[in-house]
């Protein structure tokens, strides 16, 4: 028979087995996953935006200034946070039934 704290780590065992089993944990179609993925995607739309101008000589003061490399990694992280900020957008709100 559990004692103490063993009974109630058997209780939050099954609990999470429980909420795993529902699908509730990490639920991407929440408001707080969406909110994620739009502002990890600004972001990187932003240091895209600071790594493709110094890049392009436009932003001075950096060893960065100049190189093309840095401009092309800053259009790839643009691009990428371009995505995300999509995707942040297009998810259903919670509550919301997939159409």
């Amino acid at each position: 028979m559990p004692q103490g704290s063993d009974c109630s780590r058997e209780l939050l065992a099954v609990t999470v087995e429980r909420e795993v089993v529902r699908g509730n944990v990490a639920n991407m179609n929440s408001s707080f996953g969406r909110i994620a993925l739009i502002a990890i995607g600004l972001l990187a739309v932003i240091i895209g935006g600071v790594f493709a101008g110094q890049g392009m000589n436009l932003i001075p003061g950096s060893f960065m200034t100049g190189n093309r490399m840095w401009f092309s990694i800053g259009l790839i992280v643009a691009g990428v946070g371009i995505i995300l900020v999509v995707l942040g957008l297009r998810r259903p709100k919670a509550g919301r039934p997939n159409k």
